[in-house]
């Protein structure tokens, strides 16, 4: 077993376990986005990260893909990660916009305006779509194109997959297809009418090493209330 400290408290997991499952089984919430029980750990979107260290040996790490290790210190929502997580929602909802799914996470973290240039560019290259063929379909129908910039999802070649059975599996889990109607100005472009979430203490400088990481917080119920 590994003995390791989150947020201040200590739990003990199997060898191979991630951050994201030990933190999820104390209870702590973590945003993912490329993430999904059942497909493998990828670690594409980084909406997931953690702090784990301290002092100037801090540094930021994907929960879903880092393993635990004995001794290690982790914070969830200290200030420079709940900022990491923002500056992340913010570029992602450049690239897709009216993304249900980036929205609803944007609105959860406080984000009300879009400070970048919306691209449209749709796709966030999470890979979703591809683990769900390959691991879950059994199909192998798509895949990765390309590096860099010119980096696409689609059939060898752009040919017809021969393999591919028109589930619909690859629709079914991507968050670019999950669209909501919304406005295309940047003051307008984050709706959050379905989240209703406005957290009054996400912003307190006080709380360094752990800010708000309750779901729901409580302080939002009564103020909801």
């Amino acid at each position: 077993m590994i003995t390791l400290t989150i947020n201040g408290l200590d739990v003990s997991v199997e060898k191979g376990t991630t951050l994201l499952e030990a933190a999820t089984f104390l209870g702590f919430p973590i945003p993912t986005l490329c993430h999904k029980e059942g497909l493998s750990p990828y670690g594409a979107c980084r909406l997931c990260v953690v702090e784990i260290g301290k002092g100037p040996k801090a540094k930021l790490v994907s929960s879903c893909t880092y393993p635990a290790e004995d001794g290690l210190k982790v914070r969830t929502a200290s200030t420079r990660v709940i900022r990491a997580r923002r500056m992340i929602l913010e570029l992602l909802l450049a690239s897709c916009p009216q993304s249900k799914t980036i929205q609803d996470l944007a609105s959860a973290h406080g984000i009300r305006r879009q400070r970048f240039k919306q691209e449209y560019e749709d796709c966030i290259l999470c890979g979703l779509c591809v683990r769900m063929c390959q691991e879950q379909m059994m199909a192998k129908a798509i895949g990765f194109r390309g590096r860099g910039a010119n980096r696409s999802i689609g059939t060898p070649f752009d040919i017809k997959s021969d393999v591919c059975r028109l589930c619909g599996g690859c629709m079914y889990i991507c968050p670019a297809c999950q669209l909501r109607c919304t406005y295309t100005e940047p003051e307008k472009a984050i709706c959050g009418g379905c989240a209703n979430l406005t957290p009054p203490c996400i912003e307190k400088d006080s709380f360094e090493d752990m800010m708000c990481y309750m779901n729901p917080c409580v302080a939002c119920e009564i103020k909801r209330d």
